[in-house]
């Protein structure tokens, strides 16, 4: 990577992604070409598309091509509508396996006037990505849920010292970063072994961080105040499942899962892009699908990479785009319906080029 270039791999994914993708594209080369950052947009084939042309879901070499970016794009994947045939997999979780992405940062924020609850919500649920029930990335060969009985399913949570101690330290810096307070949730009163070892591994994790005040909550106790009085979290940080669900109801405070950007992170250089919501095939072509949650989540990419990288025109790039974001997102004409606007996708991302244009202009 040189001083001003970043390489960044664009897999569409299913359905919307299509759509949705191309614009996240689109609206961060124009803000990097104001800022002067050159980004090499590698595009790759990947999901249902890439299974009917090539045979299956993850071409071979994909995940050796993309180890060469310094991140890449993830559109929604549509994994449960894929034929029952061999190549026909998941890549989520291969993806995340590969490259570590063990912390997925998922912020939560109210905009003005889309539909939110509260106009003042500002929080982070930092959900473990690796571990926990999901069987396809619970352990290294086989599957963490079996049958032995027709009568009987047993479903595997695992749960590791390193990997809570992974996620608790990505929560812990972010937290530094903001407000210097990090929430801790989970269920020890029942999962003691479980859910004891993760809470243990965030305290102790926090001992390094002395400047960052830490609590806990159990989960269903937080996902009741989450509801009645969100303004008291910012930086939350959660096991797999757990922060699977709170994150999505935490969507629904600010205008649904179109609002719900994510980035996917591990200890090395390479970061994933990947907005949380589904691919939603009964809109797909329709052109009313919310570009937001996946702009935002190309958004936090090029910021994180900036940082990493220490890299000045990409932490620029990405202050720009927010201020194209918020302005689309001020104007009902430019919003599409879910939020309360009458626009489509086409006009969100023109009052994104717009105002990034505008603001570049008179900077």
């Amino acid at each position: 990577m040189s001083q001003h270039h970043l390489t960044l791999g664009v897999l569409n994914g299913d359905d919307i992604g299509h759509e949705i993708v191309p614009a996240s594209v689109q609206v961060a080369q124009a803000a990097a070409e104001h800022c002067g950052l050159s980004i090499d947009w590698r595009h790759m084939p990947l999901g249902r598309k890439a299974l009917d042309e090539l045979g299956t879901t993850m071409p071979e070499g994909t995940l050796e091509t993309l180890a060469t970016f310094d991140g890449f794009i993830l559109g929604p994947i549509g994994h449960r509508e894929y034929p029952k045939v061999d190549g026909a997999i998941n890549p989520h979780p291969i993806l995340r396996k590969k490259f570590d992405l063990f912390a997925n940062v998922r912020p939560t924020r109210s905009y003005p006037d889309i539909g939110c609850i509260y106009d003042d919500i500002d929080l982070v649920i930092v959900r473990e990505n690796n571990e926990g029930f999901q069987p396809d990335r619970n352990v290294v060969a086989g599957s963490g849920e079996f049958r032995p009985t027709e009568e009987v399913t047993i479903s595997v949570r695992v749960i590791s010292r390193e990997g809570s101690r992974k996620v608790a330290t990505a929560a812990l810096e972010l937290a530094r970063a903001r407000n210097k307070r990090l929430t801790v949730v989970h269920k020890n009163t029942v999962y003691k072994l479980g859910c004891g070892m993760f809470v243990e591994e965030c305290y102790k994790a926090a001992e390094d961080y002395p400047d960052v005040t830490v609590d806990e909550a159990i989960v269903d106790t937080f996902a009741m105040h989450l509801i009645r009085n969100p303004q008291q979290f910012d930086v939350v940080v959660t096991t797999n499942m757990f922060g699977d669900i709170l994150t999505d109801e935490a969507a629904g405070l600010v205008g649904g899962l179109g609002m719900a950007p994510g980035l996917c992170i591990g200890r090395g250089d390479i970061a994933m892009a990947q907005a949380t919501h589904g691919s939603a095939p009964d809109i797909a072509g329709t052109g009313l699908a919310n570009p937001y949650a996946m702009i935002e989540s190309t958004r936090m990419l090029i910021e994180w990479l900036g940082r990493r990288h220490e890299l000045p025109q990409a932490q620029a790039t990405a202050d720009l785009m927010r201020k194209g974001i918020e302005a689309a997102l001020a104007d009902p004409a430019k919003r599409t319906p879910d939020i309360r606007g009458t626009g489509r996708l086409s006009d969100m991302v023109e009052g994104m080029l717009s105002a990034i244009d505008k603001e570049a202009r008179h900077a």
